[in-house]
């Protein structure tokens, strides 16, 4: 069942409005986008889903300013994307958006630890104290005793935690995902769904997952769904309204 947080109105997060992304000129061309409105807000995890090919990624990466639209209004907490430029745009990423992959892309040189704290060594903290906050946040979500740990010897389950630890270390406002649990069986991907979940709610970060597995469904506060480009249908609190 899809849950709602609170009766109040959250704090929008993204706004979409009329985007449209393309693809090649001519008879290459490809619409991916076809005119999404779409509202993210603050204190929700919200579902894209819908079959492959239909844009969710596309969606994702135009939400989190990797990809620029065609045309529409993108504005990312009160950032208008269409706006700024693209050196503005590493460094708007960089401080309010954390990335999750299908893939873990882990560093296999490195200790869970040491991943998890890559943003921080990036962003110009000391690697000790961006050990220690990194290795905090890993304990809070149960791998206190795998911060040492290399990459091989973590399960899929344990590699998503580090890299969703990565994501957060820098406490990014938004949190976007792509397929976090198509590579994880059943009850390790429910694990982590509900992890993604008290992310959202006990933060109060947006969370956007893109996902075609029906079974974490269940744990979108509001599901948006896709197809051929355009957003169909959105749910909340278990309510279906077609667009």
């Amino acid at each position: 069942m899809v849950r709602m947080t609170s009766v109040v109105q959250a704090k929008t997060v993204v706004t979409c409005r009329n985007v449209t992304k393309e693809f090649g000129q001519g008879e290459a061309r490809v619409l991916a986008l076809r005119g999404i409105d779409l509202d993210i807000f603050a204190g929700e995890l919200t579902l894209l889903v819908g079959p492959s090919g239909c844009g969710k990624t596309t969606l994702l990466s135009v939400i989190a300013g990797i990809l620029d639209p065609t045309d529409g209004e993108i504005v990312v907490l009160g950032t208008d994307l269409r706006r700024i430029s693209n050196r503005q745009k590493v460094q708007f990423r960089g401080e309010n958006i954390g990335f999750i992959f299908q893939q873990y892309n882990l560093l296999p040189a490195l200790t869970a630890v040491e991943n998890a704290c890559v943003p921080l060594v990036i962003g110009g903290l000391s690697k000790r104290e961006a050990v220690q906050r990194a290795g905090r946040l890993l304990s809070e979500m149960g791998m206190g005793s795998r911060l040492h740990a290399m990459p091989s010897q973590l399960s899929g389950g344990e590699q998503q935690r580090v890299a969703i630890a990565r994501a957060l270390v820098r406490e990014p406002k938004l949190v976007v995902c792509d397929e976090p649990t198509s590579a994880l069986d059943a009850h390790t991907g429910q694990l982590i769904m509900e992890l993604l979940r008290d992310i959202a709610l006990q933060s109060d970060r947006a969370v956007v997952v893109v996902t075609h597995d029906a079974r974490v469904f269940q744990y979108g506060d509001r599901i948006a769904r896709m197809n051929d480009g355009r957003i169909v249908s959105i749910e909340t609190n278990g309510n279906s309204r077609e667009l």
